[in-house]
This record gives C-alpha cells, structure tokens and sequence, in this order.
C-alpha cells in the first residue's frame, strides 16, 4: 500500500532529511586516509544524537540478513556496492568510499548516500562517482506526477548503461515516510511508459547503484550483509529521498 503524504508530512520528512544530509557532510569531511569505518560511524551516531533522531539503519534485519545491522552507516569500500558493515578497516589512499545513513526525527524518516575517494583518485573512479550522480539527477528529473515509474527507472538505467557500467538487477530504491523501507519499489532499469504512475505525495529513496566492470554480477560478502560485484571492480552508489509534488519533485535530503 502506497501512503501519499501531506504537504506538512513531507516538510517533516524534510526535517528529518535534513539531519541525514549534516550526518553524511560530516562522514565526508571526517573520511581521509587512517580513519577507520567505524570512527565515521561514530561521527554519523553524534550527528543523529546532538539532532534528537534515532537511525532506522542500527537493528534493522530483513528476511536476507543473518544478524541486525549494527551501525548507523553503511560504509561500502571499493567492490562493495552497498550494505556495508562499519569495521576496523582503515581508508587508504585512493579508496573508492559509499556511504549510506538514514534517521528517523518525529515518527519520519530520511535516507540518503554518497560515494566520494579518500586521497588521490583515479580518472575511472570520479567517472563512476560522477555518472552515479547523474544518473541519480536524472531519476530525481523523471519524478514528476503523471510519468510512470518505467520512466524514472529508465532515465537512470539509460545514463548507467551509456556510460559502460552494470546495475546490479533485484537492488534499488523503494518507497519512504514512517519506514524506512515502504511502498513502491524503485527500480534502476525499467521501460518507459510502463509500471506505476506516478502521483503527488509519494516520496521516493531514488538510489542508483552502478557496478565499473560493465557486468551485473554480485554477490554476498561472508558478513551477509555486503553486497560485492562479482568481477571484482569498483562500484558506487547514490541516493536522495524525493517527495513528487504538483511543483516537482522536491529533494529532502539535498546537502
């Protein structure tokens, strides 16, 4: 069942996006060579605590997880695509970094992601960075009242494919307000003209995830938990939570 929120629903979700939008610019500027994934899970945990929100990330256990999540973060390194565990791992130079947060402020919830390199980066990296973006801007553009989700999913599996990368297929975004996770899923390949229409007051987690190789293979890290591409290169990963509007689309979690 698909909630279509309010106008004063969705400057709430707004507020609660807002502290997910501190909690990964604070992640970002404290990520750089010798810090360790849990030392930026910490520094996402004091964003959430000085905001008065709890994160919908820490506990969460669906029916593929073998133990609750344990961070507030997912920190996803180099050929980790998303889901990653925080650990002792120490970024090092020319890292390739995704980092996932959610809060929860006033009974809503906020979800967002970036991918960034710690130290020097390579061409390739910034060019997956930078088409993961994009592709991100361009499902954020199709979410507007009357296209269909085949056009919003096609707009970012059209700038994913163009570009040479693979989509990891069964992953993407979903529907967001009270839960984290809600109705509708938002797929990242899809034909245009098909599928759900799209109405004002739903809010969408619209989260490319693109894998460098060019192939669309994964696979589940002995954790459980961290997807990994299956050829073993570079992947990344973005995300924005989106409210379709009469105006367009409204982004609520911008940094």
């Amino acid at each position: 069942m698909i909630e279509l929120k309010t106008d004063t629903s969705i400057d709430a979700m707004h507020a609660a996006g807002q502290v997910v939008a501190q909690a990964l610019s604070a992640v970002r500027k404290a990520a750089a060579v010798g810090v360790s994934l849990l030392e930026l899970d910490e520094v996402a945990r004091d964003v959430l605590r000085a905001a008065g929100a709890t994160s919908p990330f820490l506990g969460y256990r669906p029916h593929f997880a073998p133990t609750p999540f344990p961070a507030v973060i997912c920190a996803s390194v180099n050929d980790a695509i998303v889901h990653g565990i925080p650990t002792g791992y120490r970024l090092r130079d020319g890292d390739l970094v995704s980092i996932d947060c959610g809060a929860e402020l006033d009974g809503w919830a906020g979800d967002s992601a970036l991918s960034f390199v710690v130290g020097e980066p390579r061409a390739a990296d910034l060019r997956l960075v930078e088409t993961a973006e994009r592709a991100l801007a361009a499902g954020i553009a199709a979410a507007v009242p009357g296209n269909r989700m085949g056009d919003l999913a096609h707009a970012i599996g059209s700038v994913c494919r163009a570009a040479g990368y693979g989509i990891p297929d069964g992953f993407g975004g979903h529907g967001i307000g009270r839960r984290m996770h809600e109705d509708p899923p938002v797929p990242n390949e899809g034909r245009p003209g098909r599928g759900l229409r799209l109405r004002p007051g739903m809010v969408l987690a619209i989260e490319p995830m693109l894998i460098g190789g060019g192939t669309d293979g994964y696979h589940a890290a002995p954790d459980g938990w961290t997807l990994c591409t299956d050829d073993g290169s570079r992947a990344a990963h973005a995300e924005h939570t989106v409210a379709i509007t009469e105006a367009g689309p409204r982004i609520l979690t911008e940094r």
